[in-house]
């Protein structure tokens, strides 16, 4: 697949209603739409919540904004059950904490010109670390619950799939992984070795278009060794971080594999500032750095789509999230003219 610099959106957006958020996801997005998050309507939209729900023993405390189990006194049994007999019923995604997945796939039609159908789902090492037992302690150190969580995203994930194809025969799924920048520390004592294998776990059986996302800078070759298809990264602020490691990108993009750059920022004071042409600007300057290392800039822009850093919900306005989308979509298309993308 070439993706042209095409654009799409990360996950969540800053609405109340989710028809708006549809409304807008569709009229900006109309080649590779996706269904909005919505947290701001409250904490069952929060994307540790809602990837939590099915979990064994969980307690989801909206007030408190914390998730949690009791490790000494819950009972997977059912939850093995339907896992082991691939009960997909038993993971279906509820209503009160997908609004804009129903509202997207229940109430609207897609542009004509759609190709994919983007999703996307919580990462083992983020959910994991958020998730948190009778003492403080997050379940992703419990060898058994930590599993747990794996099994769990892994069916919700094929899931999500069968519910996106019902509407599009062509689909994306990311893993949103914003704590993998946080491997390697204190605040995430994992191994390397482990991340892969955990990521790679709840891909299996996903025949969707396989992308990840991190916010932050991490160890991309520890990410590009996972069985992805497609790698979605802060571009804006971590750019350069890529080019350091251009075998393995090569490898990457060698084997059919795309790359995600979220040039267009997600901030305020970035919108005000920045036009379609300084971060197109900016992201040839990123672009060129990496193909200075050996790979062909052709290969670079025809395995790139275009993307915002992050989720937009951070930006706690309606009107500055559909600015985000125009200057998005404004951003692939000059880059698409520029470079002679269809």
């Amino acid at each position: 697949m070439e993706w042209n610099c095409l654009p799409t959106c990360i996950g969540s957006l800053p609405h109340l209603r989710a028809k708006q958020a549809v409304d807008v996801a569709l009229r900006h997005l109309s080649r590779i739409p996706y269904w909005p998050q919505l947290p701001t309507i409250g904490f069952e939209e929060n994307m540790y919540a809602q990837y939590a729900t099915h979990l064994p023993g969980v307690s989801i405390d909206a007030h408190a904004k914390r998730i949690s189990v009791d490790l000494d006194n819950y009972d997977p049994e059912r939850f093995y059950e339907a896992v082991l007999g691939e009960d997909f019923h038993y993971f279906d995604y509820p209503r009160t904490c997908f609004h804009g997945l129903y509202e997207l796939l229940e109430e609207r039609e897609l542009p004509a010109g759609a190709l994919y159908l983007k999703g996307q789902v919580t990462g083992p090492i983020s959910l994991g670390l958020q998730v948190f037992d009778q003492t403080g302690k997050s379940v992703i150190y419990d060898e058994a619950y930590s599993e747990i969580v794996r099994m769990g995203l892994n069916m919700m994930m094929r899931q999500q799939e069968f519910m996106l194809r019902e509407k599009h025969p062509r689909t994306i799924l990311f893993l949103d992984e914003p704590s993998l920048s946080l491997v390697g520390t204190p605040f995430a004592a994992i191994s390397k070795e482990h991340v892969i294998q955990w990521i790679d776990e709840v891909l299996q059986g996903v025949t969707s278009v396989k992308a990840l996302h991190c916010c932050g800078n991490t160890d991309w070759p520890m990410v590009l060794s996972t069985k992805i298809d497609m790698l979605s990264f802060d571009a804006y602020s971590y750019g350069y971080t890529i080019a350091l490691y251009p075998d393995d990108v090569a490898a990457f993009l060698e084997r059919g594999g795309a790359v995600a750059w979220g040039i267009v920022p997600n901030d305020e004071e970035g919108l005000t500032k920045e036009t379609p042409a300084s971060l197109v600007e900016r992201l040839e300057r990123e672009m060129f750095n990496l193909s200075s290392r050996g790979i062909s800039p052709d290969l670079i822009f025809r395995a790139a789509l275009i993307t915002p850093q992050c989720g937009l919900a951070t930006l706690n306005d309606e009107t500055l999230a559909e600015r985000t989308l125009h200057l998005l979509a404004k951003t692939s298309e000059l880059m698409r003219e520029r470079h002679s993308l269809r």
